[in-house]
């Protein structure tokens, strides 16, 4: 297969589900001899993403503003005359706008245009643009759904499924959290010492159902379970007013000394390995639940609300943790007996890092030698 030239381009390289995604494919572009170029505003993960090969491109590609937006495009246009890539990805949508444009202007044969559809983007023409792909990743079958739900116009064969995957080396199964790891954690939260815990990785936002995993905690209590929850990643800068809002519900139901809100943290492969439950209650249906297949590769039952990309998971590898979302006595009825003793694990994880990088470049080859 001849070499190719990928350019994938996103707002910013600071850090979330796109900008890991961009690395990976980035990541194996390099390893099977291809040429990787990503073009944004930067960030703190270039440095990562150069170090691995790849190439980067500073421009303003994410910046909302219609006065800054002529001379991007300018910019943008003569970026990809000057490299001629064979592909040009685009992951969000603003970027997606101005490769459209930019592709206009350039000499035939253009490049292949690809985007991805990383999240439930608001029906209408602006984030119409990504289903004008040549080819359409959708992380998950509920996003693919969405896409022909709401741009019912898009032709269902340019729509990939590509869901995104883990490395099952670093969520691995039956892992053990070392012994002093544990000790530091209850030195730090005395109450996470002891007790039968409940994980809730997410950040602090309402959107992820903190509310839910605090009733949770009352009604489990309520029922004689000595429970205690861990709202991991939830205590950001810019989220006091949020937090404080919990805390107040946890006195309200009486559970405060039973809860932990803390700040996220790069060790969450051995806090999956210390919870006796991980929660996944997402009030609004999400893209893809990657701390469901986290969870599940190390071995941990996980409960979650079944709808969206969480309830598509739940439902294909562990279905008694799929719950029918808002109905709170099934949740805390669910959670008693997976305390008591969890369903069997999936035996395989199939959502794995290799599996999604193999189909993304297939996908890029097939459509250079279509």
């Amino acid at each position: 297969m001849r070499r190719l030239t990928v350019v994938q381009l996103l707002p910013a390289l600071h850090s979330g589900g796109v900008e890991r995604s961009t690395l990976e494919i980035g990541a194996a572009l390099v390893a099977a001899g291809h040429r990787s170029i990503v073009i944004s505003a930067g960030g703190r993960l270039v440095e990562r993403l150069v170090a691995g090969g790849s190439e980067h491109i500073e421009l303003p590609v994410g910046r909302k503003s219609l006065l800054a937006a002529p001379g991007t495009l300018r910019r943008l246009r003569a970026a990809l005359a000057r490299i001629g890539p064979d592909i040009v990805h685009a992951r969000s949508r603003l970027p997606a706008w101005l490769a459209w444009f930019a592709l206009r202007g350039l000499p035939a044969p253009p490049p292949r245009f690809v985007t991805t559809v990383h999240g439930l983007n608001s029906p209408g023409r602006y984030s119409g643009i990504m289903a004008r792909g040549e080819r359409i990743i959708c992380v998950s079958d509920t996003v693919r759904d969405h896409v022909v739900r709401h741009w019912p116009r898009t032709d269902p064969a340019r729509l990939v499924v590509i869901p995104r995957g883990i490395d099952p080396a670093q969520f691995p199964r039956g892992h053990r959290a070392p012994a002093d790891w544990r000790g530091r954690l209850a030195a730090e939260h005395p109450v996470l010492a002891e007790g039968r815990l409940l994980l809730m990785p997410g950040r602090g936002t309402r959107l992820k159902g903190h509310a839910d995993a605090i009733e949770l905690l009352a009604r489990l209590r309520g029922a004689g379970e000595d429970a205690r929850l861990w709202l991991l990643g939830t205590r950001e800068p810019g989220r006091e007013a949020y937090v404080a809002e919990l805390e107040a519900l946890a006195r309200e139901r009486d559970v405060a000394g039973q809860l932990v809100i803390s700040p996220p943290r790069h060790d969450v492969v051995e806090a999956y390995a210390v919870a006796d439950l991980v929660l996944q209650l997402s009030n609004k249906p999400e893209a893809f639940g990657r701390t469901v297949i986290e969870a599940l590769s190390v071995g941990r039952p996980v409960l979650g609300w079944d709808h969206g990309g969480v309830g598509e998971l739940l439902r294909e590898l562990y279905p008694l943790g799929a719950v029918r979302r808002g109905d709170h006595d099934a949740l805390a009825s669910t959670a008693r007996a997976m305390l008591s003793g969890p369903a069997p694990m999936p035996v395989t994880m199939p959502y794995t890092l290799a599996a999604m990088q193999s189909a993304t470049l297939e996908l890029y080859a097939g459509l250079v030698h279509h």
